[in-house]
């Protein structure tokens, strides 16, 4: 860590949250490529925005044009990548917004750093730790590739693509998610819903329909 830093303490999350009339938190969509991850994911925001809850998705593809586009796909690039975005997710559930991110994130560590930077977020505060929902899209390897919109499957079985999630480097599935969806067995809105659901009855959202 730099030298000759200094935290600026601001408002409290608990104030935050109050102004803005929501809570702030990170869902983790994670899952293998063609899961159907980004596609709930922005079927969430969506939905949670027509709620009148202020969300941001933080896409896999997307962040690598920008934030992370000095990143390849080999181990130690992926661990950074997912550093990273936990970073940012963090600040964006800071603020009381609800950030979804969706992300292979294929390893167990990484998404357990990423938890446990949530989890000391409350350090030396009054605060309570964000809360982190880890979301599983549970979907067989076998229909993944069924999918395969970007055809990035048939490459990886071609030697095309090194590094493949799946097919020439792990997917290391949770333990424990907060949250399972099975997109080959239950429709977008489905998943949507179970989801909503999960979170209502957490009390970590209340209803301001419009």
């Amino acid at each position: 860590m730099a030298s000759n830093i200094t935290w600026h303490p601001s408002l409290s999350r608990k104030e935050r949250n109050e102004y803005r009339g929501q809570k702030g938190m990170t869902i983790w969509f994670t899952g293998l490529s063609a899961s159907g991850k980004s596609t709930v994911a922005t079927a969430l925001e969506q939905h949670l925005l027509h709620l009148g809850l202020a969300s941001y998705r933080l896409d896999g593809d997307n962040v690598r044009f920008g934030l992370n586009k000095d990143l390849g796909f080999s181990e130690k690039d992926r661990n950074e990548n997912i550093r990273r975005i936990a970073e940012v997710a963090k600040l964006f559930a800071d603020s009381s917004t609800i950030a979804l991110t969706s992300f292979i994130s294929p390893y167990k560590a990484d998404r357990q750093t990423a938890r446990e930077l949530h989890a000391a977020s409350a350090a030396g505060s009054t605060d309570e730790p964000i809360p982190f929902i880890e979301v599983y899209v549970d979907v067989p390897i076998a229909v993944a590739e069924q999918r395969d919109p970007k055809g990035l499957y048939k490459k990886a079985r071609a030697g095309e693509i090194k590094d493949f999630t799946g097919i020439s480097a792990p997917y290391e599935a949770p333990d424990h998610p907060e949250i399972v969806i099975k997109t080959h067995e239950s429709s977008v809105e489905e998943c949507v819903a179970q989801i909503v659901e999960w979170l209502q009855a957490k009390g970590l959202i209340e209803l301001k329909s419009k």
